[in-house]
């Protein structure tokens, strides 16, 4: 800009110079005054009026721009509050975690040295008992020898109910000790679970700030640097040319910025909300954490319930939900829905059709109300007697306890047969009445249009 105006200035100079030619003194023949002619003059006048009009539309042009970037910024500036702020909490947590780790750490330690005791106590016990059993042999022995009327006999048979007794004890205390010995253990496994599972928050915590931190460098640099607007979902990154499936920065219409995991395909792009796979991390959490999603990105999470309605409030959406089983059969469904804000308890809302199949049917509901959200510390379900989070663990819509739950306790291995036991998992319920226990699920949703282009 400043180059351009430059050369403008010194193009007109030149012109000045041409048409107007400095004063000189006139020598004596010369007689009469030059002026310069009418159509430099015009020309002079064209080219200022046009130079007046350009630095116009270019000062008009820097003005709307300039309120661009003023909006982004301010945008920036409260999404880079939320997040230090969010920062700080997970640092917080991070923190608890630790000192609630090191305090398991401690109590296992106290209980390894427990159960070695008792495991000293029962190899001495056990010694005892090889003793006796030995002396109770000869005893035997001598009883035997003197059935024939000895006078001595009585007295050796009482020493050996004696010992007989003594030794039922000492089998007895050994039981005991091998049943405490196996309690110990049993604590001593739960034990380690738990401070395997406080480990694993550990973790998710600390990735948690890493990725709030470099998500607030990653939104300061890029909307100071550019005044594109961000893309309010998946789909509107693919229709800018985004084809790779990953973690991308988008803004839905009224909230802040977030982080999400696109997936690209061929009809265009999905925003993810749920992804489960190898259970390390736990769904059975509470109502804020799944109002405000929990987990990585690039692993098992939940996106957020806020951030959902964020979403689909605006326009027709599509859910899809992809999963197989444990015979690693894979199926997908999709439905048009939607998610009401917290003053609905996020209720989904799915119009229930003759073309829909059993997950579909088990999620679709008439009432105007929709199906509201339920965990184990707020219960919204539709059963008035029971508690379907608390009894079938992790957050849901439930409706009954006996459709669908694609949040509850994760298997690591196939379930038991057992109809209850089978429903504490992951599940669906097909129209039969059979329910099927889930291994892997991928929940996403995507503007209604993507059915356009499939």
């Amino acid at each position: 800009m400043r180059s351009s105006l430059t050369a403008v200035t010194l193009c007109l100079l030149a012109l000045t110079a041409t048409g107007f030619p400095f004063e000189r003194k006139p020598s004596p023949k010369e007689k009469r005054v030059q002026y310069a002619a009418w159509d430099d003059v015009n020309v002079i006048a064209h080219g200022l009026l046009q130079l007046g009009q350009g630095l116009k539309e270019h000062v008009d042009k820097t003005k709307v721009q300039m309120r661009d970037i003023s909006v982004k910024l301010k945008a920036s500036n409260s999404t880079v509050g939320e997040l230090g702020r969010e920062s700080q909490r997970l640092r917080a947590e991070g923190e608890a975690l630790r000192a609630r780790a090191h305090g398991l750490e401690d109590r296992e330690g106290r209980l390894l040295n427990a159960t070695a005791q008792l495991r000293r106590r029962a190899e001495e016990a056990q010694q005892e008992r090889r003793a006796a059993g030995e002396r109770l042999s000869r005893l035997e022995e001598k009883v035997d020898s003197m059935l024939q009327g000895d006078a001595t006999a009585k007295g050796n048979a009482s020493e050996g109910h004696a010992i007989q007794s003594m030794l039922e004890t000492q089998n007895k205390r050994i039981d005991d000790l091998m049943d405490r010995i196996q309690l110990q253990q049993e604590k001593l496994d739960k034990q380690n679970t738990r401070i395997k599972s406080l480990q694993s928050q550990v973790q998710q915590t600390k990735e948690a700030t890493k990725s709030a931190k470099s998500m607030s460098r990653t939104i300061s640099v890029e909307q100071q640097d550019s005044p594109a607007e961000i893309a309010s979902n998946c789909h509107e990154l693919f229709l800018s040319g985004v084809t790779s499936s990953g973690v991308y920065i988008i803004q839905p219409h009224g909230g802040l910025a977030f982080n999400v995991y696109c997936e690209m395909t061929a009809e265009g792009g999905w925003t993810v909300i749920q992804k489960r796979h190898d259970g390390s991390v736990d769904f059975d959490q509470l109502w804020q954490a799944y109002q405000k999603g929990f987990g990585s990105l690039n692993g098992e999470f939940w996106l957020g319930l806020e951030n959902i309605h964020l979403m689909t409030k605006d326009g027709d959406h599509l859910l899809k939900v992809r999963f197989s089983d444990w015979k690693d059969e894979p199926e997908s469904v999709a439905m048009p829905f939607s998610v009401g804000g917290e003053d609905t308890k996020y209720a989904l809302h799915i119009q229930p059709s003759d073309t829909m199949g059993s997950l579909e049917s088990s999620l679709a509901t008439d009432t105007t109300a929709g199906l509201p959200f339920s965990t184990r510390d707020q219960d919204h379900d539709l059963k008035s007697d029971t508690n379907c989070a608390k009894h079938l663990s992790g957050g849901w819509w439930f409706s009954n306890c006996g459709h669908s739950n694609l949040n509850g306790r994760y298997f690591h291995s196939p379930p038991p047969k057992q109809r209850h036991q089978r429903k504490q998992g992951i599940f669906w319920k097909t129209w039969r009445g059979r329910y099927y226990p889930l291994k892997t699920t991928t929940m996403m949703v995507a503007p209604a249009e993507i059915n356009n282009r499939a």
